[in-house]
């Protein structure tokens, strides 16, 4: 019987620790990880200082697919398929590396970043199980996430066609210009 690889042991923590640094709930950790639940709680305590939260993990393809949401998911999924098909890397090591060049893109342009790592990982197992697509916008020829049974024939996406109410919610209100 072979005994445990220290190269794996150490890669799986560097996984569960990035993807602790990026907020990833522990679903996603034990998810992604071979490490056993309790050295993850460990770890997640010692990083954070604190026990992770609780409750269930976004199951909705819903909010993917709502105005700002949908233009962050779509720029998240355009830079992971991108690496998957550039790079020769794992799943989830593909989405810790999308989901810091979409954080930088955000921050970089001043924008807030709307999607949490947790909600990325799960558009990602959305798209692996066949509930999310993308569809070509008929304007601007972007590539935007919608649902695997939305008619996309004439698709027009949301920022070629701002919803009315889009950025009028009361929080975007208190901004100032």
């Amino acid at each position: 019987m072979r005994g445990k690889s220290v190269v794996e042991d150490a890669r799986e923590v560097a996984r569960a620790t990035a993807l602790i640094e990026l907020g990833a709930r522990l679903q996603v950790l034990e998810a992604e990880t071979k490490l056993s639940r309790e050295r993850l709680l460990r770890l997640y305590k010692e990083l954070r200082g604190k026990s992770p939260p609780k409750g269930m993990l976004p199951f909705s393809t819903d909010w993917f697919v709502t105005w700002m949401p949908n233009i962050h998911s779509s720029l998240f999924m355009a830079v992971y398929q991108h690496l998957i098909k550039a790079a020769e890397i794992d799943d989830i090591d593909a989405i810790i590396k999308a989901y810091r060049l979409y954080a930088e893109q955000c921050r970089t342009h001043d924008m807030t970043v709307e999607l949490s790592v947790t909600r990325a990982w799960r558009l990602v197992k959305f798209f692996d199980a066949g509930m999310l697509r993308l569809a070509t916008c008929t304007c601007c020829r972007g590539q935007f996430v919608v649902r695997d049974f939305d008619l996309t024939r004439n698709y027009v996406c949301g920022l070629c066609h701002i919803p009315s109410r889009a950025g009028k919610t009361r929080a975007a209100q208190a901004v100032p210009a």
